[in-house]
């Protein structure tokens, strides 16, 4: 097995990371201070998307073709320029690498098998006066599927937004892409093709999200749409929100690390690192309860980061929004998880197991110091679609029951109508709604 090669590093780098004491008399404030973010719209972004979402309910495909244009740099003559047909789909999953091929089967299968126990089934049962009560579960029939283009191309997202979807029963999928330049990402649309998405339109930014919500002659109007995108993209999607259902409007990556100090610090610094390379506003915290561990991995951060090759990017959020906050116990470590509520959270500790009935707030939790947050990223099987900014504490991973909606079923034996007519009746008329408890009194058998 081979090992990862490294650039060359040059002299550490020189990095200004905050360095926490939950012992320090304004520690509470400067926590607050620390995970304080909101999304960086303002009224230039919402008026762009607000002119965009308009012209594209309009006009249709041909705000579509005019807005590539002017934002993705190529100049596609008709609508039908926009589609990706399955024959091409099919084809980049053929002319991958065989590494590449193999690496995403594998994680599209992991994922599918995990997200199939997700799956919930209708139910009902019966009363001894025969009234039938249950819940219908139905998947949805539309989803749009957005997806980054260009350099920030992420095939993943694509096999955790889409699998789940198809697991649901979704059946049809559609799938907006930006293609910059024209340049299409042949990773994305082999985990297109495997995940089963149903149509891939080329088309990004707020007008591939008005398309999806609203239609056009050539994008198929959906009832959700998921997948991450910049704040354009998450500004229209919290503007259609009510036309159609959205999953999230998510906020920067994220990671929690918990670790008692015996874990190697370089394993630590990358874990950090792994989140800090995605965005300049990414967050990383370590909090540990082992003295002086935190300057070993604040060392390893130093001498690691010029090996990066997002080391720029890395920087800044480890600059920007993170930290090495030392506690005095585990106790005090699992209460700061829970106030926190990370995106991804990793115990690093012994005994994970032990303190998982202790949280209770975590996108996704990561157990023992094997278990890198990388490998929730791309093929652990659970999704990695998660609650950012402290949502965790009302907010789950996506999964298959994003997909499914569900119907109440109730049928009254005329004994049953009898029975519960009387129930509703005094309730109705202490509402003052009379036609409600009429209706309900027709029902009572006049034995009763």
């Amino acid at each position: 097995m081979t090992t990862p090669t490294q650039p060359p590093s040059s002299k550490p780098a020189q990095v200004t990371i905050k360095m926490m004491s939950a012992a320090h008399p304004n520690f509470d404030q400067e926590l607050d201070q620390l995970l304080a973010w909101e999304a960086v719209s303002d009224a230039s972004v919402a008026a762009v998307v607000s002119e965009v979402l308009a012209a594209v309910r309009i006009e249709g495909d041909q705000a579509l073709l005019e807005y590539t244009r002017r934002f993705d740099g190529w100049n596609p003559e008709h609508a039908e320029q926009l589609v990706v047909s399955r024959e091409d789909l099919v084809s980049a999953l053929e002319q991958l690498p065989f590494d590449q091929r193999s690496a995403l089967e594998a994680a599209a299968s992991r994922i599918r098998t995990y997200h199939e126990h997700q799956r919930q089934e209708s139910w009902q049962y019966r009363e001894e006066n025969d009234t039938v009560l249950g819940q219908k579960v139905t998947p949805m029939d539309r989803v749009g599927l957005y997806v980054p283009g260009g350099k920030a191309s992420y095939p993943s997202s694509v096999l955790m937004n889409a699998i789940p979807a198809k697991v649901a029963g979704v059946e049809q999928i559609t799938m907006v892409v930006p293609t910059p330049r024209g340049e299409v990402n042949d990773l994305v649309l082999a985990a297109a093709a495997i995940a089963g998405v149903d149509n891939v339109i080329k088309v990004g930014g707020a007008q591939a999200i008005a398309a999806l919500a609203y239609g056009t002659e050539t994008v198929p109007k959906v009832d959700k749409i998921v997948g991450p995108g910049n704040i354009y993209v998450a500004t229209a999607k919290r503007a259609v929100f009510g036309e159609v259902a959205i999953d999230m409007i998510a906020g920067p990556s994220e990671i929690l690390v918990v670790c008692d100090g015996k874990t190697n610090p370089d394993w630590i610094a990358m874990d950090l690192f792994s989140q800090a390379e995605h965005d300049e506003q990414a967050q990383a915290i370590l909090i540990s309860y082992s003295p002086g561990f935190v300057d070993q991995v604040k060392d390893s951060i130093e001498r690691l980061l010029p090996t990066l090759e997002r080391s720029d990017i890395t920087q800044k959020a480890i600059e920007g929004r993170s930290a090495l906050i030392e506690v005095s116990d585990l106790s005090q470590a699992i209460e700061m998880v829970n106030r926190i509520a990370p995106e991804h959270l990793e115990l690093s500790i012994d005994d994970p197991e032990a303190v998982l009935p202790q949280i209770r707030h975590a996108g996704a939790i990561f157990m023992g110091r094997h278990t890198s947050e990388a490998l929730g990223d791309y093929c652990a099987g659970p999704n990695h679609v998660l609650p950012t900014s402290g949502t965790a504490r009302f907010s789950s991973p996506l999964g298959v029951y994003d997909f499914q909606k569900r119907s109440s079923i109730i049928m009254c034996s005329p004994k049953g109508a009898s029975e519960l007519g009387k129930v509703a009746s005094v309730l109705a008329r202490g509402e003052s709604l009379e036609a409600h408890a009429r209706s309900a009194e027709y029902r009572i058998l006049k034995e009763d």
